[in-house]
């Protein structure tokens, strides 16, 4: 027997498969009718199991971890199924239609927004790309930005959460545990660092530099070029320059952006001194209220899964199922319990998808915790 006759059986097994999947699939309708009638959720956790079970003894052992794969993304797909026949909606998917329905049409001019740091800050520059008229408060951490809108202290907050070079900022996605807030817009703003000194300062002089823990890691290599100058992390950028600029010594230096030359009266040693020309940072702007306007194509959610085998599969099998793309999958450990994560979720997907709201009114009951952070554009 040749390649051809071994495809043309593929060919036959196929047709017979997909006409038993299309059977199976009535039947799973049925069974969402019986379902609305008695009241009963789509999910059953029980039967599923049960029917794995059932499925991995019918199987040559060879085959199993294959069958229960299999099985799994048709149990996702049956569920979906029978969940876009019922129409059920969820609270969630109700709270986010009316976000939708109640937002303005256009992302507000002015506002009063939290940032962390000083003026020149890079959370400064990304609050002046998203508004044309910002009224800021300044907050010496994150933490105090989060609570600045808890409180109803300032109706936006801008943080920075990932850069493209060194990696996520892990201080965010730890406070994002703990604080309630939504997500209503984001900004990549690209990123270069300058050495900042007072006027008359020469780099050989140079005996400490200042600056936050990211730009000392983006500006690695420049620092790996002089290791006999300290380098002293600080809580902002532009700390670091106000700090420089307030000694008034000139064996001291700051990276930080090269706006603060203007605003702290400072001279710059060397430009870019970053590891990349394409370095990015993203922001987030936050909201105490759920905000969704117009063009929303990404949504954030964070979560966390039972501490099983196959807990983490089957959930991206989900997404899988119903052809959502997955843009970012970060994973932080929960404090006080060992080798247990909360995962923070970007998806690639308009927020009026019809199947990303079906994904997100199931999702609660896929999961222990669940957390829908909000759903929004990003301005490049």
């Amino acid at each position: 027997m040749d390649i051809k006759d071994l495809r043309q059986n593929i060919d036959e097994i196929d047709k017979k498969m997909t006409a038993l999947f299309s059977e199976r699939m009535d039947v799973a309708a049925k069974i969402a009718e019986y379902k609305r009638v008695k009241g009963l959720p789509v999910l059953d956790p029980v039967r599923e199991r049960e029917k794995l079970s059932e499925i991995s003894e019918m199987t040559p052992e060879e085959l199993r971890d294959y069958s229960e794969l299999l099985y799994s993304l048709i149990f996702e797909l049956s569920r979906d199924y029978q969940t876009r026949i019922l129409g059920n909606g969820s609270d969630l998917t109700e709270k986010i239609e009316k976000a939708i329905e109640n937002t303005p049409k256009l992302f507000p001019e002015q506002a009063f927004v939290a940032c962390q740091g000083v003026a020149g800050s890079n959370s400064q520059f990304a609050c002046d790309r998203l508004f044309r008229r910002a009224s800021i408060m300044y907050f010496s951490s994150f933490e105090a930005v989060f609570k600045a809108i808890e409180k109803g202290l300032c109706k936006y907050g801008v943080i920075p959460v990932e850069n493209s070079t060194a990696g996520s900022v892990n201080s965010v996605y730890d406070l994002m545990m703990t604080h309630r807030f939504s997500i209503v817009r984001s900004i990549r703003i690209k990123i270069e660092h300058s050495l900042l000194a007072n006027p008359g300062a020469k780099l050989e002089d140079i005996k400490e530099i200042y600056s936050h823990e990211q730009a000392i890691s983006q500006c690695s290599k420049f620092l790996a070029e002089h290791p006999d100058i300290k380098v002293v992390p600080c809580e902002n950028t532009a700390v670091a320059a106000k700090k420089v600029a307030e000694s008034g010594r000139k064996d001291i230096a700051a990276l930080s952006s090269k706006q603060c030359m203007s605003i702290y009266g400072l001279a710059s040693l060397k430009d870019s001194v970053q590891n990349a020309d394409n370095n990015y940072t993203r922001f987030i702007c936050i909201s105490k209220d759920l905000e969704i306007y117009p063009g929303a194509d990404r949504t954030s959610v964070m979560l966390t899964l039972p501490h099983v085998p196959g807990s983490l599969y089957k959930l991206l099998a989900r997404f899988y199922a119903v052809d959502v793309n997955i843009n970012k999958l970060e994973s932080r450990p929960l404090p006080g319990k060992e080798f247990e994560f909360m995962f923070y979720f970007d998806f690639d997907t308009p927020v009026y998808s019809p199947r990303l709201l079906r994904l997100l009114g199931e999702l609660p009951g896929l999961c222990e915790q669940f957390t829908y952070l909000g759903s929004y554009s990003e301005v490049i």
